[in-house]
């Protein structure tokens, strides 16, 4: 569901073509005064398969790997603007725990290549979007439970971190996060409603009625999952890097949370739509929800609440396309999307008629 072109791994990733419409010369020239390593060397270059959100070159300097991203063709201006965030966050995050690519550099100086960019470390690692669970992950059940565990550790790893201490003061409009967001979605949906969705208005009631009275801002990923993460090859699991941070802002952590359970046993396990991988083996939601609270510090009492707003969110973001594709403006390959919506939304609003939360 999420748009895992932008990844950072260097496995599967290459594509054997040389990166013709990328001036390697006057990259090295930038980089030399960034002080990145490899100065006076020629800089290798080529492109990594796959982008759609953003074009990304594999670059080789100095016995160093590194990736570089920069907008696509078309849209620039919008897309270097997040460009710009995406950066931002991750020189941010330098000297944390939070696992990450690390920034190398950053410009929105058109003069360089043509285009804003950056450039980070090449993640040597594997997504479960490559092809599902790699080896042993893909057999060995207990090892698979791993993975999950890492997943929610990095998303409490994220929710600790001193954002303001790390120079993100500004960088998101805490204030009043969770009050705007039922608003802000369905004025998303209006734009492009063209069917019903059984459970919108249900749900939409329930969150107005049952907002937590207060929170604790953070980092938040804004696109929390299997989809968006890294694993480093082998067992036991080790999460190498978060991943595609183009949704990230300082709200509530704790979304991110309900980002990751949203298809979770056992509730879950009647999902027949939304679930893209196989959760045989995974620990229990009590145990990730442990697990969160004792890392992160913080309560997950709540949880319910944020589940439930991340199916009605992530419903919304997936109708978008599938209005796309009805009006023929997106690839068929979105029409999958359909069932999914609808899906999330039915089970948002199964889960605010059986939760505790009164």
């Amino acid at each position: 569901m999420a748009d895992h072109s932008d990844s950072t791994s260097v496995a599967d990733r290459v594509d054997d073509r040389p990166a013709l419409s990328l001036d390697v010369e006057a990259l090295g020239k930038w980089m030399d005064g960034q002080g990145i390593p490899g100065a006076g060397e020629p800089v290798q270059a080529r492109s990594l398969a796959g982008g759609s959100q953003n074009e990304l070159f594999e670059i080789l300097r100095g016995g160093e790997k590194m990736a570089l991203r920069r907008p696509p063709g078309y849209g620039v201006e919008g897309r270097a603007k997040v460009l710009m965030r995406e950066a931002q966050l991750l020189r941010a995050l330098a000297g944390t725990d939070v696992p990450h690519a690390r920034l190398r550099g950053a410009t929105d100086d058109v003069s360089v290549i043509g285009s804003p960019f950056y450039l980070m470390d090449l993640v040597d690692g594997w997504s479960p979007m490559g092809g599902g669970w790699a080896a042993p992950f893909d057999t060995d059940l207990q090892a698979r439970s791993g993975l999950a565990i890492q997943l929610v550790d990095g998303a409490a790893k994220m929710a600790r971190v001193d954002w303001k201490a790390q120079g993100l003061d500004g960088f998101g409009k805490p204030d009043g996060f969770l009050d705007r967001q039922v608003d802000r979605w369905l004025s998303h949906l209006a734009g492009f409603k063209f069917r019903n969705i059984p459970g919108l208005d249900e749900t939409a009631t329930w969150l107005r009625n049952h907002q937590p009275r207060t929170f604790e801002p953070g980092i938040m990923h804004g696109d929390y999952q299997f989809a968006n993460v890294m694993y480093r090859h082998g067992a036991p699991a080790e999460l190498a890097a978060i991943i595609d941070w183009e949704m990230a802002t300082i709200g509530d952590p704790l979304l991110d949370l309900g980002w990751v359970l949203v298809a979770w046993p056992p509730e879950g396990d009647a999902m027949q739509h939304a679930r893209y991988l196989n959760y045989d083996g995974m620990p229990s939601r009590e145990d990730m929800l442990e697990h969160y609270a004792t890392v992160s510090g913080r309560d997950v009492s709540d949880v319910d609440y944020y589940v439930i707003l991340a199916r009605f969110k992530l419903a919304i973001v997936l109708e978008a396309s599938v209005a796309r594709h009805a009006k023929g403006e997106a690839d068929d390959r979105v029409a999958r999307f359909g069932p999914i919506v609808l899906e999330l939304m039915q089970f948002a609003a199964n889960l605010s008629k059986t939760t505790s939360l009164r």
